[in-house]
């Protein structure tokens, strides 16, 4: 005992020496707003016209939910059925649409505002890192690093300065279960968890397999911020009881927009679980469509593509090209073989970090001129990662 005294005392003396792991919550605002902002300014042209959601949310408010006339060209998955038009995604989607589709029913915008609502989840998507990452033992410095390393270091940057409508569901899933994971793990508020998890698998469907999970770390019990340790370990019956409140109290929301979802499907196409993609015109004869929409087939396929998949050869300047769909995150992005392997170091990682997040983002862009430049800077930024990890 004398042993354990002596070590617990030593570690609060070094806790002490040690300077603030935490930002302020005004710090926190402000570097949130600050991720916003590079998100709004990154795509001046926005694909706002792939408005889907924002359509449906506004014909929503005027108590339709299909259209009797053909919508434009450029929106082909909207899919005919006995004489209307709809859209196939979710319920959620749309209804995390319906604030800006008020807005334009009011006068205020025209438009869907693509590039706010894409910066409002970025900041948002940083204000959760931020509340995760100072849970952990790391300096201030380092959970910034991570937290942008994330916002600006993978396809995310990208793939939501698109901002047409299937990226800002992705964007809005992407929130909704960084929300479910605050408020279930580190600030324990199971009807708040719920909201967003709601919104996580309202946008896309499939994170519904990520439910048992959420479930598990909801009931256990376990020292939270806003519990008392007493509470949380209550015995016997009276401890089950709290356990069981918790899940019912995080089922609550979820529950609801799961039973919407299965109306909204029924109106739209008779069948509870007729989702409309199978519906898109031609998008079964797709070869990534070959086992079906849903197939566990997928799931080595998907792997590959994220983790291994190489970029192309080619015979010809610039003989590395990046495949504008998908290739090993390890390539696109060495930030995070540095975060797997433990050699994050100082201004040298950093250094690497922007640069690999710069590559990810020239290399989606059009001009053949800004493509070779994301080749060398890519190939530049790999060595330099070879040459860090030696030297760690």
């Amino acid at each position: 005992m004398g042993r354990m005294s002596d070590i617990a005392a030593a570690a609060s003396e070094h806790s002490k020496e040690r300077p603030p792991r935490r930002f302020t919550r005004s710090q926190t605002v402000w570097l949130s707003l600050l991720a916003g902002a590079v998100y709004f300014f990154s795509n001046p042209k926005p694909q706002s016209y792939y408005d889907y959601t924002f359509r449906v949310a506004a014909n929503f408010l005027s108590g339709s939910i299909g259209f009797a006339g053909k919508p434009p060209s450029w929106l082909n998955e909207f899919v005919p059925f006995e004489g209307s038009y709809y859209s196939v995604f979710p319920l959620g989607s749309v209804l995390s649409m319906l604030p800006a589709a008020l807005l334009k029913s009011i006068g205020v915008i025209d438009e869907m505002p693509a590039r706010w609502i894409a910066a409002l989840l970025a900041g948002a998507g940083c204000f959760f890192l931020l509340k995760i990452a100072e849970r952990y033992d790391i300096s201030a410095a380092k959970q910034l690093l991570m937290t942008f390393g994330i916002l600006f270091g993978t396809f995310l940057w990208v793939n939501l300065s698109f901002a047409g409508a299937w990226q800002l569901a992705l964007a809005f899933a992407m929130v909704g279960e960084l929300g479910a994971i605050y408020f279930t793990v580190f600030d324990r508020r199971p009807a708040l968890a719920g909201v967003f998890f709601a919104i996580a698998f309202g946008n896309r469907t499939e994170n519904l397999l990520t439910a048992p999970v959420f479930l598990y770390l909801m009931y256990r019990d376990g020292p939270v911020s806003n519990e008392v340790a007493e509470i949380a370990t209550i015995p016997g019956m009276a401890g089950a009881k709290q356990r069981l409140s918790r899940l019912a109290y995080f089922c609550i929301v979820p529950f609801i927009l799961g039973v919407l979802t299965l109306g909204y499907n029924y109106l739209r196409f008779h069948s509870i679980t007729d989702f409309g993609y199978a519906r898109i015109p031609g998008v079964l004869n797709e070869p990534w469509y070959d086992h079906g929409i849903f197939s566990t087939a997928y799931i080595p396929r998907q792997a590959w593509e994220m983790l291994l998949k190489m970029w192309h050869l080619r015979d010809q300047w610039p003989y590395l090209l990046p495949d504008r769909f998908s290739s090993s995150i390890l390539l696109s992005s060495p930030f995070f073989f540095f975060a797997a392997t433990n050699t994050l170091g100082g201004y040298c990682s950093q250094n690497c970090f922007v640069g690999s997040s710069i590559d990810t983002h020239i290399s989606f862009m059009d001009t053949r001129k800004l493509r070779r430049l994301a080749v060398r800077l890519s190939l530049r930024n790999c060595a330099f990662a070879v040459g860090i990890s030696s030297d760690a």
